[in-house]
């Protein structure tokens, strides 16, 4: 038998291969003001300290970059400012995302189902749909959550510091179900 997080991957990867090239539907929420959008040239803080890509059973997910300042430390990484670029390989439903997103965040760390169903209600707000080459960046505003892009124009904010927390330790947290990923992401950062 698989242990846990693998039979957890091979779900994940199931749907989204059942998502490839489908079309995928419209959210219900309206665009954001012109004025929310930015770009993300003046949003992602620092350089770009690791890189790595999630392949899982062989399919190729996306690419990851992290952005941080010289002072960025891996274990206290709540209280920097960064930036996480998804730069996808593979059509997704943005819808998908956030469900598949939720399922990581219970791995790092408990929180309440009302929790859960207000941060799955908030992913669901945020996320596009993506497409091959699509770029999907959160950036960790300490103290206050995190705010998202999509192509370098901001589409929403999650103003939840729990949520921040737990949301990127999908891949910083040392309880990540992707630790090589997180080693490479990390590769030039003090501990």
């Amino acid at each position: 038998m698989k242990p846990p997080h693998i039979r957890a991957l091979g779900a994940a990867v199931l749907v989204a291969a059942a998502t490839l090239g489908a079309a995928a539907p419209a959210h219900a929420s309206e665009a954001p003001a012109a004025s929310v959008r930015a770009s993300a040239s003046n949003a992602l803080p620092g350089r770009p300290v690791g890189m790595g890509k999630l392949t899982v059973f062989g399919f190729d997910i996306y690419n990851a970059r992290l952005w941080a300042g010289s002072d960025f430390a891996q274990d206290a990484y709540t209280r920097h400012a960064f930036a996480l670029e998804l730069a996808y390989l593979r059509d997704f439903n943005g819808d998908l995302i956030a469900q598949r997103s939720l399922k990581e965040m219970k791995r790092i760390e408990s929180f309440s189902a009302e929790q859960g169903d207000r941060w799955l209600a908030e992913m669901v707000r945020v996320f596009p749909d993506v497409r091959r080459g699509d770029r999907l960046t959160g950036v960790h505003l300490p103290g206050v959550g995190v705010r998202f892009l999509h192509n370098d124009q901001v589409v929403g904010e999650v103003r939840d510091t729990a949520f921040a927390r737990i949301f990127m330790g999908i891949w910083l947290s040392p309880r990540t179900s992707e630790p090589q990923l997180r080693r490479q992401l990390l590769a030039e950062v003090a501990n």
